[in-house]
């Protein structure tokens, strides 16, 4: 019975990350169509690349057992958040194509360390304990992104910048891996989702709360809304600043 629990959460849990992980889609469409990234960072896409692959690693047999659900659904985080990068890349001003490049690299070279080192040098339980902090430090950041936001919210009583259904997929996604990590008695797996749980949880509140306040102009809302749609991966720094200023300045940094 416990078995099939942790099959069936492990399943739902892959179901809402790969909504999490498709929602920005929608923001990169407009930066491919106005070739240009506006005010959007690229570094909370880095980031979670790198806790994609993290978690992708750690969810290997041979890292840890009974995890190669969190493995599928990283991996394929991993190939998305690739396709995002690579996008922000191509599409950024100079500056930050540099910085974006320069941090992508990082990623690829600190993933590529804690692989060889765990696969060498360390054995067994060791292996896992090492494998298992990193992806932990890195999920917690990955869920965190969206405090800033949270402020936002409190501080202007509107949900404007606050996607429902991000906040409900982070919620379902914590949820789901929570659980999954408590039935696998895996803590470097129902930790860091137990924190995004709450987080999610936290985000649905205030959006019951502010439901009802979404801004008064709705034409400068409708341009704001789809640049936070991005919110759990990239937030604009300062939504409040008009497209003009955006595109002269070009994209400023996140936060994550």
């Amino acid at each position: 019975m416990q078995n099939t629990a942790h099959l069936v959460f492990g399943i739902f849990g892959n179901i809402s990350a790969l909504f999490l992980f498709l929602a920005p889609m929608i923001t990169f469409w407009r930066i491919i169509k106005s070739k240009s990234t506006e005010q959007f960072s690229g570094i909370p896409y880095a980031m979670t690349l790198l806790n994609c692959l993290l978690s992708a690693w750690y969810g290997l047999p041979f890292v840890s057992k009974n995890n190669l659900l969190v493995s599928t659904i990283n991996g394929t985080g991993a190939g998305i958040e690739i396709i995002y990068v690579l996008i922000f890349i191509v599409y950024a001003p100079k500056k930050e194509k540099t910085k974006i490049l320069g941090l992508f690299a990082f990623v690829l070279t600190f993933f590529a360390a804690v692989a060889l080192i765990s696969l060498l040098a360390l054995h067994g339980n060791t292996r896992k304990l090492f494998c298992g902090f990193a992806t932990a430090v890195f999920s917690i950041i990955m869920y965190g992104s969206p405090l800033s936001i949270m402020r936002t919210v409190i501080r202007t009583k509107s949900v404007e910048f606050m996607p429902f259904f991000l906040s409900l997929f982070c919620f379902l996604c914590g949820t789901s891996f929570f659980i999954f990590g408590l039935l696998g008695n895996d803590p470097f797996v129902y930790a860091n989702n137990g924190v995004g749980s709450f987080l999610g949880a936290l985000q649905l509140i205030l959006y019951f709360i502010y439901r009802k306040n979404k801004g008064k102009d709705k034409n400068e809302n409708k341009n704001k809304n789809t640049a936070v749609v991005s919110m759990e991966l990239g937030l604009p720094d300062e939504p409040n600043k008009d497209k003009e200023l955006s595109n002269t300045n070009g994209a400023q940094d996140g936060h994550v």
